[in-house]
Parts: structure tokens; sequence; C-alpha cells
């Protein structure tokens, strides 16, 4: 199989780089001066073990590809952009037919949305939840964090199942530095991972400041426990943090980096970039939506959601909301 990984930054960067590493074949799918720099320099993977170049062919969209019928479609771009992505692959060629009808998609993505868009275009839809501590800032470099395992990566069919073809990708992500648990309830796994990314806002506006991780954190079990809320009004199953922390144990450790520092998550780094846009509608906007569609009040995660939009459209620098102005937001949020 050829894995075409759409949307090449830190999580997509990391799965293609250590696929390729492991002898597979890998395309990395990227825009601006990221696909540039990938096109021309090749990608600069940065690892506990140390940094080296790899020259893993490069594309900027399904034009500059000629798709095949071993090919898989990994999906790692932000979950804001998985609509507009999608329109302009699924209708890709593929000898006789088109990419929607014939080859698979994994949805390598934060959230819960993606894989329900998805399933809209294409025949065949996998999710993929991503613990990948990985950062992308500068155009044709990514940072790996952990060790001894870049990532776990629990894998199954959408909405639910497995089959051989996501045993065998699985497969291959075990032997490239992952571990891949198969499972045949994915979306449940998605669910819990998403209750983590509710402090993803928190992390990008504030900044890892010891003097605020009180509010950090008084404010982020507030964003879970409405997630938690809203998720079992729902009837919508999650894992917790112990079932979690069972399957990570010790094999996937935050370590030093040589010449990179982790400054923040998904969301800091979108704001770092500059990009004008962030996950936050699909991360405590969903909670939000759950909210209001099962009676559930969701004030801090409304508020979350607010504050990282607004920081990106202002193209607001990360960590540069003080500890007073964020407690006067939340002390006007009802208890």
């Amino acid at each position: 199989m050829r894995y075409i990984i759409i949307g090449a930054g830190a999580v997509g960067g990391t799965i293609g780089g250590r696929l390729y590493e492991s002898g597979q074949q890998v395309v990395l799918v990227a825009r601006g001066a990221h696909y540039a720099a990938l096109r021309d320099r090749g990608l600069r993977l940065v690892t506990p073990e140390g940094a080296r170049t790899l020259d893993i062919p490069a594309a900027d969209g399904p034009d500059a590809l000629r798709l095949r019928a071993d090919d898989v479609l990994v999906l790692a771009v932000k979950s804001q952009d998985t609509a507009a992505v999608l329109e302009q692959w699924g209708q890709a060629p593929v000898g006789d037919g088109i990419a929607a009808d014939l080859l698979p998609l994994v949805c390598a993505q934060n959230g819960v949305e993606n894989e329900r868009v998805a399933l809209r275009t294409f025949r065949r839809v996998y999710g993929l939840c991503v613990w990948l501590p990985a950062s992308h800032l500068e155009p044709g470099v990514v940072a790996a964090h952990t060790a001894p395992l870049s990532g776990i990566l629990t894998v199954g069919r959408y909405p639910h199942g497995t089959d051989p073809l996501i045993e065998q990708i699985a497969a291959d992500l075990a032997a490239s530095v992952f571990a891949a648990p198969v499972v045949p309830d994915v979306m449940r796994w998605k669910y819990g991972k998403l209750l983590n990314n509710l402090g993803n806002a928190l992390d990008a506006v504030l900044g890892r400041d010891p003097d605020k991780d009180q509010l950090l954190d008084l404010l982020y079990r507030r964003a879970r426990a409405e997630g938690e809320a809203a998720l079992a009004a729902a009837g919508i199953a999650f894992t917790d943090e112990d079932e979690r922390r069972a399957v990570q144990r010790d094999r996937m450790d935050v370590v030093p980096v040589e010449g990179v520092l982790r400054a923040g998550g998904s969301t800091w780094q979108s704001l770092a970039r500059g990009t004008g846009a962030t996950e936050a509608d699909y991360l405590n906007g969903e909670i939000a939506l759950l909210g209001r569609r099962f009676g559930v009040p969701t004030p801090v995660n409304d508020l979350l959601q607010r504050i990282a939009v607004r920081f990106a459209r202002e193209r607001r620098a990360p960590g540069s909301m003080t500890t007073a102005e964020l407690e006067a937001l939340a002390a006007a949020l009802p208890e």
C-alpha cells in the first residue's frame, strides 16, 4: 500500500515520516511554504533520537498525483478544513473511477465530526484516535516529542467494527514506532480524546506559565465536567482517563528534543503560525452543540470557543491573554 498523508503538519508529518522510515511508500501533501520546503528539501523530522532529513515525495493536491487502487488516504488536516479537502480529493480519478468510491480514508484528526462528514462522500471511512504530541512551526520541519513510542494511534472502522484493511494499516503503524490498537468502537476513544482536547483553547490563549496553572486547572476541570455531562445526556460512550492510562503506560513519555521547545498543543500552534483559524468550533464547540441539543449548560466551553476563535481571527499571539483578563471573563460565568 501507499500512504497519502493529506495535511503533513505535526500529526501527519510524524505519521508519514515514521511510516517512510519503516519502509512504507508515502506521499506528503501540504500547501504553501510548507509544501515548497518539502518539495525542495525533504521533511526534516526531529525526534528524541535526533534530527534527519527524509526525501519523501511531496504534492500540493490530487492533481499532482496519479492515484492508485492500493492507496490509503490519511486525512490529517484541521477539522475546519475537512469538508473542502474531501470535496477536492473525493472526485480525484483512480483508474476508471474516483477516490470516494475506491479508496479508504483514515481520519487522523482531533474532534468527532470528521468521520461523519467523510462518510457523506467516501464509501470506506476509518477513525484514528490521535495521541501524538508533536510540533510544526517551521516550513519543512516536524518534531515528535515522545519516546519510546511516537504516539498511540487507536484505529477502527467508522461508524464501528474492524476489517482486514484496518488490521493491515495498524500493523504498518506498529512497525513505525507507534502503538496501534484495533478496536470495534473507535469513536468511543475519540470522544474520550475530545474531553482531553477541551483544554486546548486554554493552553493556547494563556500559554504555559506556572503562575496561571491554578486558573488553567480550574477551568479545564469545569470544561471537562460540562463535556462529560453533555455526552451522558446524549447517550454517547467515551473512554475515561484510567482506560487511556492503562493503554499508554510508560510507552509514550514526553522527553526533551534537542533544539526544539515544545511550547504548546495544536491550537497554540495554529495561533503561533497565524493561520487565522482554530479547531475550537469542533472541540469546545462540539460540547456546546451537544449541550444545546440536550439541555445541558456549557458556559465554560462556550467561553473558550469564543475566545479561541477571536484570537485566531485577530491573529493574536498565543499566550497573550493575562490571568486577570480570563478571570474577569470567568467571573461572569454562571456557577
